[in-house]
């Protein structure tokens, strides 16, 4: 009971600070296979986190594995820029639109279920895009590649509501950024070297066959963590109504808007950086991937700082606006020297700018989610599509934005940068309105609307 004075919610705040660690239900800790104990607990914890980073680091290696080939595909399918930018565009919209369907899916039968069938989908669209004879079918399929492949991502958030609260749910998004964030190095390194020994359609064989492995783990290692007594029996008008009270809450809607545009400006880049770096500064395909990969391990390296320093000892709304003010300083700058303000540059300038504007991603993305989800008790998995389809939704609405005005100027990838990052900021400021609390809040206290 909570003590006599105290909410119900703020008891629970309490406890997550004097803590300092999340939780991880009963129920969970019976299903999880082997959990006797405290060792057997942390051995199927570090599997589980293992897991949920192959989960979550499938959008990336679908990305960023085969951004190198992009001007191939231009040459090998006869289709301008900005139409095979579309391919990423596509992508995207079938990862926001997946998850709008799979999380309410997964409050009602539970997570393995959805996430089995969407992998298995996954695996068949990404092999047909390996044979896709024109642009349009390579399209169409890497649509259907992104709304199976959103399973994975909106279940993997949604396990972890199920298994984490307060301080630890923060720590574990940080750890699986770690993860996920591995991807983004090594999948352009990866790409790169397949263009070597083979085509584009190379790209796609590999991505099919990490899809037939992260499929075979799951099935055998991934317990179902969402317990029968916890689902919702509604249909549709359940799930809408959850959503709904969802975005009635100001605050959530702020860091879940706020997340999203600062995804937009990380997709900018992605979307817009394979031309930037190798059709205007030079750069080879593996000069490329050696770059995206420093920029990723900076991302890492930035989010373990904030899962394993800040968490718990700084505000995360500090932490927060520190990092939405240092993107929209590298944005600036990119749009001043893409305009030759600076005269020309050079390619080491801006690679700068883009490592700063990736590192900031580090504090900027994990904990816009953990403030949003420590607002949900219930219903994790429509508060997770919520989220991801926000997210995914506003990239893939930036993505084509930066091919507008040809592939031989950085001007819209920096313009859609830095207006994703201001938006986002005005979200954070104006809907989150972290002023008005009396003393900064520390991760583990819910806060109210």
């Amino acid at each position: 009971m909570p003590e006599r004075g105290t909410t119900a919610r703020e008891q629970e705040g309490r406890e997550g600070r004097e803590g300092g660690e999340g939780r991880i239900s009963d129920t969970v800790v019976a299903a999880l296979p082997g959990a006797r104990g405290t060792a057997a607990l942390r051995r199927t914890g570090l599997l589980v986190t293992l897991i949920l980073g192959g989960l979550t680091a499938t959008p990336p290696l679908a990305m960023d594995m085969y951004l190198p080939s992009l001007p191939e595909v231009t040459r090998s399918l006869h289709a301008p820029a900005a139409t095979v930018q579309l391919t990423l565009t596509a992508c995207l919209a079938g990862m926001a639109l997946g998850q709008l369907v799979v999380g309410p899916m997964s409050d009602r039968w539970g997570r393995r279920r959805p996430l089995l069938v969407g992998l298995l989908i996954y695996i068949l669209a990404t092999a047909v895009c390996a044979t896709a004879p024109n642009i349009e079918l390579l399209v169409t399929f890497r649509l259907a590649q992104g709304l199976a492949g959103a399973a994975g991502i909106v279940i993997a958030r949604a396990v972890v509501r199920d298994l984490y609260d307060g301080v630890e749910m923060a720590r574990f998004f940080s750890s699986l950024m770690l993860i996920s964030g591995v991807a983004p190095v090594i999948a352009p390194l990866i790409g790169g070297q397949i263009l070597r020994i083979t085509d584009w359609r190379g790209v796609f064989v590999v991505l099919t066959g990490v899809g037939i492995a992260l499929t075979a783990v799951v099935w055998f290692r991934l317990p179902e963590t969402l317990a029968p007594a916890d689902r919702h029996s509604g249909g549709v008008a359940e799930a809408l109504r959850s959503m709904r009270g969802l975005l009635a809450d100001r605050v959530f809607t702020g860091y879940m808007l706020a997340g999203s545009f600062t995804f937009a400006a990380l997709f900018a880049y992605i979307s817009a950086s394979p031309f930037v770096i190798q059709e205007i500064y030079g750069a080879s395909p593996q000069t490329f991937s050696l770059l995206f990969g420093i920029n990723s391990v900076g991302l890492v390296i930035v989010g373990q700082i904030n899962g394993k320093i800040l968490v718990g000892r700084v505000s995360l709304d500090k932490v927060l606006a520190v990092g939405l003010a240092v993107v929209t300083l590298a944005a600036t700058a990119l749009l001043l020297m893409s305009t030759g303000v600076f005269g020309e540059p050079g390619l080491v300038p801006v690679a700068a700018a883009l490592f700063v504007l990736m590192s900031a991603m580090g504090v900027a993305m994990p904990n816009t989610q953990a403030m949003a989800l420590m607002r949900v008790k219930h219903a994790a998995g429509s508060a997770s599509a919520l989220l991801g389809t926000s997210s995914f939704l506003i990239g893939a609405i930036a993505s084509p934005l930066v091919g507008i005005a040809g592939e031989h100027t950085a001007v819209p990838m920096a313009v859609v940068q830095l207006v994703a990052v201001l938006v986002a900021a005005a979200c954070f400021v104006g809907l989150c309105r972290p002023w008005q609390w009396g003393s900064p809040r520390s991760i583990g206290a819910e806060s109210g609307g």
